[in-house]
């Protein structure tokens, strides 16, 4: 074994020739992307060279693809993390071998649960898969005839799901096909625990710390009927003792690609070792309900790199240097006219880093904080930061907020220098052009019909009018929703927050009235753009 390792080539030659090495080499003691020999990099020579080169010649730019400068989090659409150098050389490694997974993901699986203060674990493709592969071990166990039956058959066939832990993630519950129960009140709980609960899901957060519904007291009342209850924890640091198991949860599930810098498309799952078992024996290599949440050798080893690293690293020490880089940024643009500066705390577990927003006024600095966004996003090196506020006309107060918990040594300057720019040389900005004239009378029933990507939609629009204010109710081919919107002249602007459970989908339309019809487009958030045309009934 020893001959065949030797005759690959090095990690310092993969990584120089993927360009990894500069990364790696760039970075500081204190992150966590420090060098295995612990040696203290100057911050003033760590300017992070692969940042230099980020419009440059890269594996992205190749491709005709952007990378940037993260100063706005762990956001899985922008990659997640860095994922750490010990993290790295694991996966590199592992890809030069063969294993069998049932006997990779026990072993591996065992450490990680002594590191991490539980009975069991595993890895999955991320927080989600471990929210899916929980929620499928609760309802069919290891019982390969139930398994099979899935998703058209279930021993049991619903999860409870307080209303404070609705979210966009739960998902993973309900991809399995069950009902979700929603629960406001420790008497809905109790009354809605039944036979057929397979599981409780609960999104860990402040809401979920105090009052009857509390962690502590929704596992109370679950173990008196034996249900399992879920704790997400995607983006939380993993406390030893486990915080949650501590509360009575019977699983935890974390993102790998967040605070613990793995691989991003790796999770863990922690629990009792027949479930957590379980949850494994429903994903892949096994074909069951889970044969696509596929995890690799690769990952389940820089999953295990991450968990253990996270042990060692010195915490205090890294919040000292975010803390340092937001100080730098603070001092480069707050003696600008009008510019005021807050930091905002965390206000738990996850994404444990301080936020800087800096405020200002654009009436006096001609910019406001959302042309700044577009601006650094567009700019080179590409930029982005954690939103910011400012609209022409007639909302100039503005603002960007800055979070340096996935930036690197040397980046707090780029930053700084990026916003400062963008501060003192704005550039010229119009108002935006709004149609004049006598607003078109649009109040009535209009029928919509919505071109997707792929796909076409049908809603229906009652819209009511005074002036030029509009007001209304969407109802949609699911769901409903309620409108509010403005007429200039024939132009008109609907906008809506469609719930969802668990979710929203947020509208706003834009066109053109002519008579009993109209046209235009509409923009849904993260679920991109579209094309209307609507008839007036």
């Amino acid at each position: 074994m020893s001959l065949f390792r030797n005759s690959l080539p090095s990690r310092r030659e993969v990584l120089k020739k993927s360009g990894m090495l500069t990364a790696v080499s760039a970075a500081t003691a204190v992150s966590p992307l420090t060098t295995n020999a612990g040696v203290l990099a100057d911050p003033e020579k760590t300017l992070h060279a692969a940042m230099e080169a980020v419009d440059g010649d890269n594996l992205f730019t190749r491709i005709g693809v952007r990378p940037l400068v993260n100063a706005r989090g762990t956001y899985t659409i922008i990659t997640g993390s860095r994922s750490l150098p010990q993290v790295k050389q694991a996966m590199l490694e592992a890809s030069n071998y063969y294993v069998h997974l049932d006997e990779l993901m026990p072993a591996v699986g065992g450490e990680i649960a002594k590191l991490m203060g539980a009975d069991s674990a595993i890895v999955t493709t991320g927080c989600e898969a471990a929210i899916a592969a929980a929620t499928v071990a609760c309802i069919a166990g290891a019982d390969p005839e139930q398994t099979q039956a899935l998703p058209y058959r279930k021993r049991r066939d619903q999860v409870i799901i307080p209303k404070h832990s609705r979210n966009p993630y739960d998902f993973g519950v309900r991809m399995c096909g069950v009902e979700i129960v929603e629960v406001d009140s420790e008497e809905e709980l109790r009354s809605k625990l039944s036979e057929r609960t397979a599981m409780v899901y609960i999104l860990s957060g402040p809401a979920a710390e105090k009052g009857p519904l509390s962690i502590p007291n929704i596992c109370s009342i679950a173990k008196e009927k034996n249900i399992p209850v879920f704790v997400d924890a995607a983006a939380e640091e993993p406390l030893v003792p486990n915080i949650h198991i501590a509360h009575g949860a019977t699983l935890v599930g974390y993102s790998g690609g967040k605070c613990m810098r793995g691989p991003q498309a790796a999770g863990v799952l922690l629990g009792p070792k027949d479930i957590v078992a379980a949850a494994f024996f429903n994903a892949a290599p096994h074909h069951n309900w889970g044969r696509a949440l596929k995890v690799g050798k690769e990952e389940i080893m820089g999953m295990l790199a991450a968990v253990r690293e996270w042990y060692k690293r010195d915490h205090a020490a890294e919040q000292r240097e975010w803390l340092s880089w937001l100080q730098d940024i603070e001092g480069r643009v707050k003696p600008l006219p009008s510019v005021t500066t807050e930091y905002l705390q965390p206000e738990d577990l996850s994404n444990r880093s301080p936020r800087l927003r800096i405020n200002w006024d654009a009436n006096q600095l001609k910019i406001t904080g959302t042309e700044l966004v577009e601006r650094l996003d567009k700019g080179t090196p590409r930029i982005l930061v954690d939103g910011g506020t400012g609209r022409r006309p007639d909302k100039m107060q503005s603002s960007v907020t800055i979070m340096p918990y996935m930036m690197a040594a040397g980046e707090d300057k780029i930053v700084a220098d990026a916003i400062y720019e963008g501060l003192t040389h704005p550039g010229h900005y119009e108002n935006p052009v709004i149609p004049q004239g006598t607003p078109v009378q649009i109040a009535g029933n209009w029928t919509f019909e919505i071109k997707y990507i792929r796909g076409t939609g049908v809603q229906h629009l009652t819209l009511q009018q005074e002036g030029d204010r509009l007001t209304g109710t969407q109802a949609g081919e699911v769901y409903q929703a309620n409108l509010k919107g403005i007429v200039h002249a024939d132009h008109i602007e609907l906008m809506s927050e469609m719930e969802v459970p668990g979710n929203a989908i947020s509208w706003t339309f834009r066109g053109v009235v002519t008579g009993n019809n109209a046209s235009g487009t509409v923009h849904m958030g993260e679920y991109g753009d579209a094309t209307w045309t609507a008839v007036k009934s």
